[in-house]
């Protein structure tokens, strides 16, 4: 390794400290490579290969000829093969997870719902939009449909409140154990409700059938991640 990688590294670590102690925040443009090459006593080739570091990281991101800016870190990140609530999820990384109700509406599925569905056309429906949140800050934008056959006669939907999954353990003694997903890169401005829904249009759509252990639909879901909000691993191995 030669003396300029290591002094990149060396000044990459001290970088990523000042991002982890709040000295740069999320939004902050970082100093200038020349400012940077001042305060580190080193070359701006130097000062480049450490920002590229941070920035293969995720930490960081440049915009040639305007600076170089810390990126926001997402509020949660979870396991894309592994079938589990938001709200479990959220509540994995140590945050509060939280669900806002925009509506509730029984009606019956559209003819593009029902081939995705695989269900007929008068099959009636729950349609569900929920808010997705951690520590209080919107993560993600959910529409749901429920097979209106899976409610009590005297369901009320009011009553449905909080993780989806959980309402179906608790209260339908049913639950989901796979699903089969599709996964959707999404730029729109439509996406979402509330005073914030304006300030988004990058997102990650999971569009997902979720059936229990005899294969019956439980719902149809699809959830809009806030693109740096709510981010997916997958586990890959050569095996």
């Amino acid at each position: 390794m030669n003396r300029r990688t290591t002094l990149a590294a060396q000044i990459a670590e001290d970088l990523r400290g000042k991002l982890s102690d709040g000295t740069y925040a999320a939004g902050d443009r970082l100093p200038t490579e020349a400012a940077l090459s001042g305060t580190f006593g080193v070359s701006r080739p130097t000062v480049r290969a450490a920002l590229r570091e941070l920035e293969g990281l995720g930490l960081v991101r440049t915009q040639h000829g305007v600076g170089t800016f810390v990126v926001e870190q997402p509020a949660v990140q979870a396991g894309l093969e592994r079938l589990e609530s938001m709200t479990d999820s959220i509540r994995a990384q140590g945050k509060e997870p939280g669900m806002v109700y925009a509506g509730r509406l029984r009606r019956s599925v559209l003819p593009e719902e029902a081939a995705r569905m695989q269900v007929d056309v008068s099959t009636e429906v729950l349609e569900l939009r929920r808010s997705i949140l951690a520590d209080g800050e919107v993560v993600a934008y959910s529409y749901d449909l429920m097979p209106w056959s899976l409610f009590p006669a005297d369901f009320d939907a009011e009553s449905l409140t909080g993780s989806i999954f959980a309402f179906m353990r608790e209260e339908l003694g049913i639950g989901p154990v796979h699903a089969i997903a599709q996964v959707h890169a999404v730029r729109s401005r439509h996406v979402g409700w509330g005073e914030e829904a304006a300030a988004h249009e990058l997102f990650v759509l999971l569009n997902q059938l979720h059936y229990d252990s005899e294969d019956r639909l439980l719902a149809y879901s699809r959830t809009y991640f806030i693109e740096g909000r709510y981010t997916f691993t997958i586990n890959r191995s050569s095996g």
